[in-house]
């Protein structure tokens, strides 16, 4: 299971409809829309993923 990191969509990776690789990682998307909006501000969302707080395990 992977996360859309656009829309937070959790999908199998062989249903992404695209996919982005970017500084070695690669990300999957649910939609041609969500990868769209993922190239045009890729920081925007690399910084969301790091910034993410730990599991507390909730």
């Amino acid at each position: 299971m992977v996360q859309d990191p656009v829309c937070k969509m959790i999908l199998e990776k062989d249903e992404a409809k695209a996919t982005v690789e970017y500084n070695g990682e690669m990300y999957y998307f649910c939609s041609l829309h969500c990868k769209e909006e993922f190239v045009k501000d890729t920081e925007k969302y690399i910084s969301k993923k790091q910034k993410r707080p730990e599991s507390s395990g909730c």
